[in-house]
């Protein structure tokens, strides 16, 4: 009798741990100096708040691609990523990083575009594309959403790596010091316009913005590339506005999250936008009504659940 209310008791000591270790929401962001890691230390805030059960923590990484495959091995419970680089995932394009189909991922919501910010300094005489060649130039961190951008867009101008003096695999933070120091010509950043990074650089040296002509996003011929516009004044001394491109970015989950877990996640990103926009101006471009709009991955039921009670899946 005594062997068997030991084994009870053990058997509901593993229950109730078990229990505790679902109710445990890691957010994958992206470097300190981007946009991903203060929306999600305001999107994980906001979790503890409206999921009190859960314990959230926020996790930096190399952004889009090293979060996916977080998300499939289940080390992370909802990430940041650039629409590309999830199809990538979801198709499984070892190209990109992605070895073999991620068909574990789900789609929690659609949020805010990423724009390419190509930032030259301004003595470099970069003023096109095609001025790259033979100057030194920051790609985003390898494997990265940005660093995976890069290579197309080059790609489809005509270049590649072997067209510059030298190639650096580095964060937006780190490349923009490199530029300060002038050990850097220029640095290509994907991500929310008003880059922390970028304003800093502008402010303590001049800066060039190169344009990205709307013919060259038609040549990429991929629908998760659309022509954008970074607004002038959007960084010091930038009194025009500069034609670049568009990606979508999402938050993705996977399917061992529980429903009712991601029902929750969704419906606390959308009730409190305010407190991400206060974390970061790109959250202004977050709107319910395009978040279920061509989804990279499957929709996770929790999220589905959501978007069908406010109406915006029928």
């Amino acid at each position: 009798m005594m062997k068997r209310k030991l084994l009870w008791g053990l058997m509901l000591s593993c229950a109730a741990w078990l229990a505790h270790a679902a109710e445990f929401i890691n957010v994958l962001t992206g470097g300190t100096s981007g946009v991903y890691y203060p929306l999600g230390v305001a999107y994980a805030q906001i979790l503890g708040k409206a999921i009190p059960e859960a314990k959230t923590s926020v996790q930096v990484t190399k952004a889009s691609a090293e979060n996916l495959n977080l998300l499939q091995n289940g080390r992370g419970e909802v990430a940041f990523t650039l629409g590309d680089a999830f199809s990538d995932a979801w198709k499984g394009d070892e190209e990109a990083g992605f070895k073999a189909p991620l068909k574990k991922l789900r789609t929690l919501a659609a949020i805010y575009p990423n724009y390419i910010q190509i930032i030259a300094a301004a003595d470099s005489n970069i003023r096109t594309l095609a001025d790259l060649k033979g100057k030194r130039v920051a790609v985003g961190a390898p494997k990265s959403g940005t660093e995976l951008n890069a290579r197309t867009i080059f790609k489809a101008a005509g270049m590649s790596y072997q067209d510059f003096a030298k190639v650096e695999y580095l964060p937006f933070g780190e490349s923009v010091e490199l530029i300060k120091n002038r050990q850097l010509d220029a640095t290509l950043i994907s991500a929310g316009l008003g880059v922390a990074a970028v304003r800093d650089l502008a402010t303590a040296v001049r800066i060039t913005i190169v344009p990205i002509p709307a013919e060259l996003v038609a040549k990429i011929n991929d629908p998760a590339y659309q022509t954008g516009v970074i607004p002038a004044n959007t960084y010091a001394h930038q009194t025009q506005e500069v034609p670049t491109i568009a990606i979508q970015n999402f938050l993705a989950t996977h399917e061992g999250v529980p429903a009712e877990t991601v029902y929750k996640m969704t419906r606390a990103l959308f009730e409190n936008l305010d407190q991400l926009v206060a974390a970061h101006a790109a959250a202004r471009a977050i709107k319910l009504e395009t978040a279920a709009k061509d989804p990279p991955a499957p929709l996770h039921p929790g999220a589905e659940r959501y978007y069908r009670e406010k109406g915006v899946l029928k």
